[in-house]
Order: C-alpha cells, then structure tokens, then sequence
C-alpha cells in the first residue's frame, strides 16, 4: 500500500535498443526553450516535487544522459541495464534504488501536454495519494494503436471520475484479443484503456517483477497483472494527453503539441499556416 507517503523517487526508463536516443532528441519545451526531452520531463518531475531521479539507461550511454539532462543531472542516478532483457528488467534495476518506497516510474521517450492547470504526473501523484494504492495513467486509445501499448480491463469505480478498478493487463494485445479480455464499460466501441506511459507503484511490484524474472517473465505487464490480483491496484484517465516520440512522425506531432500548448502558440499557428498556403501553390 502506498498509505498517503508523499512519492519521493522517480525511475526513468530509456535503455530499449530502438528508444535510447530519443530523449537525448531536443525540443522547444511550452516555454520556449529548446531542451533535450529528458530535460522536459525531468522540469516536470521534480516540478510536481520528487527530488531524486534513477535514469536506466544502456551501458555506455550515462555520459550522454547526463550532458542532455543539464542542471537536473546532479538530482539524477544513472543505472545502466546490464542486459537487454525487457521492460519489467529495466524497471527492476532500480530495485535498490527505490528500496521499500512507492515510486513514479515514466518511460523516457514519452512527453506530456495537460488539458488542466495541473501538469499530467501532478494529476496521477494526487491521485496516488489519495487512492494508497498502486495506480496508472491511462488514455482511451483506439485499437489500431493497441500494437504500442499496454492495455487494462477493469470497471469504472462507483462515484469516482475517470477512475478504474484493474483486473487485468495484457501487454499488447491483439483487438481480438481486446474485444475478448479487455472491454471497458462505457467506452466507445473500439476503443481501450491503453497506458499513458506513467504509473505509481509499490514494493510489491518490484517483488512481482523479481519473481517473474526468476521463471523469465521479464515484462512489466505481467507484473502489474499480478499484482492486481494481489492488492488493490487502479487506473485514471489523466486529463491531459501522451505524445510516443517513438510513433511515426513522433518527434513532429509531439513538437507540435508542445509549442501549440505554449507561449508561442500564436507564432506556431503562424508557421503552420505558411506551410499550408506554400504547399497549395
């Protein structure tokens, strides 16, 4: 349980073979300011008040982290993951890290625009706070992009907006296999409670990740699943919306979000308006 404990650690995940690079990538950030990506999503870490930052990172890539995440560096434990082993073995390098504590856990190639005064991790570590229990972010996602993520099924929590209890989750899935598992009451059809690339999560997740390590299991998906048999473990939809830099186009989309979200919104609109009257004539 997460008993009302402030969330004091953050883990980053960016050591994946075809996402490494990605948050060393810069960006103009909401303020105009052109950051690296991991720098904006470190600002909007420690800006929701976590303090202390583990980055699992390839071997041989904590020099390069450290130069893109700037000043947060000193807030910053680079860990290398020894061996490409999946995404539950990369969170459960920062087993000693984390020790006995809930932690935030994001994924490195992801960036975040809120709909709400509220940035998006403020949103779910308010929510973690009061639920005391294990919870992650979600979005309604339509099934072509369920080949990207991870995927819950559950039912809405009585009297409690955007607030899911977890049944299940499946990593991945087929839409046939959404359809079958996965179908969240009062949803549009089609659509799935996909995760929003950031989670609170407990001891007993790092305990249900050592013990799938152990028989090869080495996914986060089948971790959560089980630990949602487990204890209680919920789902929010964040008000707010996740920008894949991985996705095709990712890094345009999400430096489109950014700047339209910002201060330069105006001047952004601008530019695309020329683009669109160039490409008309």
């Amino acid at each position: 349980m997460v008993r009302g404990v402030k969330v004091a650690k953050a883990v980053i995940t960016a050591a994946g073979k075809n996402q490494r690079t990605l948050p060393l990538q810069t960006l103009v950030d909401c303020d105009g300011i052109s950051k690296s990506a991991l720098a904006i999503l470190a600002g909007e870490i420690t800006a929701a008040g976590i303090a202390e930052i583990a980055v699992i990172v390839h071997p041989g890539d904590e020099a390069a982290y450290a130069e893109a995440a700037g000043p947060l560096a000193s807030r910053m434990r680079f860990i290398a993951q020894p061996e490409p082993l999946g995404y539950g073995h990369a969170v459960h390098c920062a087993a000693d890290f984390t020790g006995g504590e809930p932690f935030l856990l994001m994924v490195g190639d992801h960036l975040y625009t809120s709909r709400t005064a509220e940035s998006c991790i403020a949103q779910l570590l308010a929510a973690a706070e009061s639920a005391k229990c294990p919870i992650s972010a979600v979005q309604a996602t339509h099934e072509s992009k369920l080949p990207f993520y991870g995927t819950i099924g559950g039912r809405r929590v009585q009297g409690a907006e955007r607030l899911y209890e977890v049944e299940t989750v499946i990593e991945k899935p087929t839409p046939t296999e959404a359809e079958q598992k996965l179908v969240v009451p009062g949803l549009r059809a089609g659509n799935y409670l996909c995760f929003f690339g950031m989670h609170v999560l407990t001891p007993q997740v790092m305990e249900a990740l050592s013990q799938g390590i152990a028989t090869g299991q080495t996914g986060l998906s089948p971790a959560l699943a089980e630990n949602a048999r487990r204890e209680r473990y919920l789902a929010i939809e964040i008000q707010g919306r996740r920008h894949d830099l991985d996705l095709h186009y990712g890094l345009l989309a999400t430096q489109l979000a950014l700047g339209l979200a910002g201060k330069d919104r105006d001047e952004v609109l601008s530019l695309l308006v020329d683009l669109l009257a160039q490409s008309q004539a």
